[in-house]
């Protein structure tokens, strides 16, 4: 009896974590929804990260080599299937039969031949077609005149340096759209501060890992002017998902005209003065960068010109101005684990430091 008592109860507690999970996953998309910071109205105008839909060269090599795997397989599958329900229908039960098994045939060489000598070309053309894929988008030669970016990934964010340009920004990757007649390539080099990442954005290349203590490279060059959205790819911790990025591809005077008020210091605005002093005696100036103040910090992205990118928290909501305070005050209310403490202001402190943070364009 007490051996049944007991099983009871263990499967009575199985039953309940069961409910619990079931109901944190069913509620956790609605929870999810339920405010989406202005990221739901932004993404839908921008066209979907489809694999299917490329527009650089890289992407356009794998869509090849994929669209040429499908077909493939899919005349296999025609073919076994085709003759899977002839078989079914041409050997059907008849009335009248007896009952008896039909003659089997063992050892046709022929079709042992077949069956073997098939597959093998259809995998050695296979490999043929991926090996010289992988070839072209791996062993692209870096031209003289191309863009180089140093992509560092972060939990969870991503940072952008532009050695020859003098730009360090986050989470936002300007490139200039490439000229078909004279393609301008983006190189980009890619490492981890931390944890093993991916970075991936579907329309413009394949995934590349981005792993601690080495460098990958891998390169686009978009043909179509717009903004692509991209993410990790590679699971790295509790806000994996919300670990998005955005390449913004422009004309290149649009570029050009990006990397030059890149560079200028943010402007100087006596009216916000009491919120840069909050900014300079508080853990900020410990993680961030802001060019003109003693904010030095390398854990956290460069805030020199935050007021510029679209986005906060590597794409968890819109860069506004009452985004920023809820960011600022609480990044968990927005994304929960994230590494940013809360400030914990007062009121008065919080939105003068806010105020400051505006005005960096």
């Amino acid at each position: 009896m007490a051996a049944r008592f007991g099983a009871a109860k263990i499967l009575y507690a199985l039953m309940q974590r069961w409910c619990l999970t079931i109901a944190v996953i069913g509620c956790a998309p609605a929870a999810a929804l339920a405010n989406d910071w202005g990221m739901g109205d932004s993404n839908s105008k921008i066209p979907p990260s489809s694999i299917f839909d490329a527009v650089s060269t890289p992407a356009h090599e794998i869509n090849t080599v994929a669209f040429f795997v499908i077909s493939i397989t899919a005349v296999i599958f025609l073919i076994v299937g085709g003759l899977l329900v002839y078989s079914i229908v041409r050997f059907r039960v008849q009335p009248g039969d007896d009952g008896r098994e039909p003659p089997q045939v063992y050892g046709s060489n022929p079709i042992e031949f077949a069956w073997t000598t098939v597959p093998v070309l259809i995998v050695l053309v296979l490999l043929l077609v991926t090996a010289r894929t992988i070839y072209t988008v791996q062993a692209a030669a870096r031209p003289p005149d191309a863009l180089s970016v140093h992509v560092i990934a972060h939990q969870w964010w991503w940072e952008f340096r532009y050695p020859g340009l003098g730009v360090v920004t986050a989470n936002e990757l300007h490139v200039p759209l490439s000229d078909p007649k004279q393609p301008t390539p983006t190189f980009l080099d890619l490492e981890s501060a931390d944890v093993a990442h991916s970075f991936w954005v579907p329309r413009l290349a394949g995934k590349t890992d981005v792993i601690p203590n080495r460098k990958n490279s891998m390169w686009i060059d978009p043909q179509v002017a717009g903004t692509y959205l991209g993410q990790c790819a590679e699971y790295c911790g509790t806000e994996h998902a919300m670990m998005l990025l955005r390449v913004i591809v422009e004309p290149r005077a649009d570029f050009d005209r990006w990397v030059a008020a890149q560079k200028q210091p943010p402007a100087l605005d006596a009216s916000v003065f009491h919120g840069r002093q909050v900014f300079e005696s508080t853990a900020c100036v410990n993680c961030h960068t802001i060019r003109g103040t003693a904010a030095d910090g390398r854990f956290g992205p460069d805030l020199t010109h935050l007021m510029t990118r679209e986005t906060i928290g590597a794409g968890v909501a819109m860069n506004t101005r009452d985004h920023l305070k809820v960011w600022v005050n609480d990044p968990s209310v927005m994304k929960p684990g994230a590494l940013m403490p809360a400030m914990n202001l007062g009121d008065k402190d919080l939105d003068d430091l806010v105020a400051y943070l505006a005005t960096l364009r």
